[in-house]
């Protein structure tokens, strides 16, 4: 069985659990498994309700005070004696702050293999096999985890699409599942999540982005990016030169040393296309690049490409956006 673990926060569910559900879809293609939802937390019926929709086997809550607010002992704990109870071969987390805290002392307690960021499923001599970058998304790797079940396996956001998550004609099954947590084992105690500043944004959850690279040329010139931004509802964001130069926050640099994405549009504006910055924002739906450089790698990845001046460019589509 593929247990999928969903992560919400105060009843409000991270896109990025979809994006998990479509891995989960493919690997139980290939492998026939059933696929089980789990939902920790301390209220997360509406949560569960929502994730009922998906096509899987059922959905299963896991609640109790002692997951909320969150802590890597409390999860650790709660979530091994439901992947025991529920017998799982596979345990698919999306890739996020949160994972990266817990997964690591979850598959060490259980002394089970973990492979992190993955990017694709694919078979490989007869067996599944996990692909995930390295050196900076240099190059990729297929790996076969080893050891006994269940392997624990994050996916990077953006690797696969919310929407392509497979939903059914009707809300599955959705039980409640009693753990054990001991709380006084719990040895956290959690403040208020950290934000740099007020506009701080989490960019995995936008679904549209204008992203700014070398080719704006100067800082002064963002203005007019984030006019278009605003035209289009979207979260302005950059490469990481902009981001390293100070003329926009580092929590808006997209790549694989800042935040990866997969908004249903990405709008790449002067952005040549390093994999370092691709690897960050290949999952979007659909990619619109504009540049001068007719050889720009980002053309490679782009749905439409746009060769020319973006100082020209982008005030006509703010104006026909606004009309």
């Amino acid at each position: 069985m593929i247990l999928v673990i969903a992560e919400q926060r105060e009843g409000k569910l991270n896109r990025a659990t979809w994006e998990t559900i479509a891995a989960a879809q493919q690997l139980g293609g290939t492998t026939g498994a059933p696929i089980v939802i789990l939902v920790p937390g301390a209220s997360v019926q509406a949560v569960a309700n929502e994730l009922a929709a998906a096509a899987v086997k059922e959905v299963v809550t896991v609640e109790s005070p002692a997951l909320e607010p969150y802590t890597p002992d409390g999860f650790t704990a709660a979530l091994q004696d439901a992947i025991t109870q529920l017998a799982a071969t596979h345990v698919l987390l999306p890739h996020t702050y949160q994972t990266r805290d817990f997964a690591p002392k979850l598959a060490a307690r259980m002394d089970r293999a973990l492979l992190t960021d993955v990017t694709a499923i694919r078979s490989a001599g007869g067996e599944t096999a996990f692909v995930r970058p390295m050196f900076q998304g240099k190059l990729t790797a297929d790996v076969v985890p080893q050891g006994p079940a269940p392997h624990v396996i994050t996916f990077q956001i953006g690797a696969y699409r919310a929407d392509q998550a497979a939903k059914g004609a009707s809300p599955v099954p959705v039980r409640p599942l009693a753990v054990t947590v001991d709380a006084s084992a719990i040895r956290e105690k959690p403040e208020p999540p950290f934000q740099q500043a007020k506009q701080a944004v989490d960019l995995s959850q936008a679904e549209r982005i204008v992203s700014v690279g070398r080719g704006i040329k100067e800082q002064a010139n963002i203005a007019l990016a984030q006019k278009l931004a605003d035209a289009l509802g979207a979260e302005i964001a950059a490469s990481r030169p902009i981001c390293d130069a100070g003329w926009l926050p580092m929590e808006r640099q997209v790549g694989s040393s800042g935040q990866t994405v997969a908004p249903k549009l990405y709008l790449a504006l002067g952005i040549s296309g390093a994999i370092q910055h691709l690897v960050g924002m290949k999952g979007a739906s659909t990619i619109v690049a504009i540049n001068k450089d007719p050889d720009a790698p980002i053309f490679e990845v782009a749905d439409y490409g746009i060769v020319g001046d973006l100082f020209e460019i982008v005030p006509a589509i703010i104006e026909a956006v606004k009309k």
